[in-house]
């Protein structure tokens, strides 16, 4: 059974209301003002406050804030339909003008404490998903992947570069995607780009944006994945791949935090958090000249290495 808490000053009214409810099955307790609903002993398990705006004292928009995740119909005269409007912006989940008829009144009340219900369910759902799948939908219950769970929740919040290191298919992208979600930038955009799919010669204005006119078909300038990933996350998958050109601006993204795209005579400042993906052993290509050591050095802040599938 719902419990709904009623405040409202005219008595007449107040009977009415809790008379028409409890017909149809809803416990009502009842106040003539916020002062006397705050005093009242079994405020906790209320599923619904109804107030009327113009109480003695304080407002019934005072409901709003009285009991949290709790929600609140505001009951107002045509004549204070936009301070009822107000309410809503402050928080009130609905209003109703009064004279109302009954139907109208249990219509809405059955709408806002099945929505809240909806609410409830899905906040519970949501922890159950956390607590059985902790790092962004990925799983594992080996020691290796509960070791990747702790780095990732440890590193997220920071702004460090990120070099994730896996065979294809261990869930490189997951993991980028739960240090993005776990950060102060998860509002913002993560940007993939995937290195190995990108022609050589487009990599550049891909990563950097181009100018109009600086090559052939530029027809219009167009910015690069790390000006649209500025204030967020960039994650670049493959990076083994990346031209020894491109390598070296990438290098200056981080060092300087600044881009210049193709063709254009400026730097513009970015603020972006870089996480890069490998399969490849990239010491080696160190060692063989395929990929700057100094980048290497720059991409591998942390370093997390997922263990393989089989």
């Amino acid at each position: 059974m719902s419990r709904i808490l009623l405040v409202e000053d005219e008595a007449i009214i107040r009977s009415a209301l809790r008379r028409l409810l409890e017909r149809h099955g809803y416990e009502v307790m009842e106040s003539a003002s916020m002062e006397q609903a705050r005093d009242l002993q079994d405020l906790p398990g209320t599923d619904l406050i109804i107030a009327d705006l113009r109480l003695p004292g304080a407002p019934g928009s005072d409901a709003i804030n009285m009991l949290d995740g709790v929600p609140v119909l505001i009951m107002t005269s045509f004549a204070s339909v936009r301070s009822a409007v107000e309410s809503m912006k402050q928080g009130a989940v609905d209003y109703i003008a009064k004279p109302f008829n009954h139907d109208e009144m249990l219509l809405s009340v059955k709408r806002i404490l099945g929505e809240n219900r909806i609410r409830r369910q899905n906040r519970a759902l949501k922890l159950d998903i956390a607590r059985a799948y902790p790092v962004a939908g990925m799983v594992g219950s080996s020691r290796a992947m509960q070791e990747v769970f702790g780095r990732v929740e440890k590193v997220a919040p920071t702004d460090a570069t990120v070099l994730i290191v896996g065979e294809s298919g261990t869930g490189k992208e997951l993991v980028a995607r739960a240090l993005h979600e776990g950060s102060q930038r998860d509002s913002a955009p993560m940007i993939t780009m995937n290195c190995a799919a990108i022609p050589s010669s487009l990599v550049e204005s891909d990563l950097f944006g181009h100018e109009k006119g600086a090559f052939t078909g530029a027809i219009g300038a167009q910015e690069g994945v790390i000006e649209t990933a500025d204030g967020g996350t960039l994650f670049l998958d493959e990076i083994g791949e990346l031209p020894l050109e491109a390598q070296a601006r990438l290098l200056r993204v981080l060092q300087d935090g600044e881009i210049r795209r193709v063709g254009a005579a400026r730097t513009k400042r970015v603020d972006v958090r870089l996480v890069a993906a490998t399969h490849r052993d990239l010491p080696k290509m160190v060692a063989d000249g395929a990929f700057r050591e100094d980048l290497y050095f720059r991409l591998r802040v942390v370093e997390i290495h997922l263990p393989p599938l089989r």
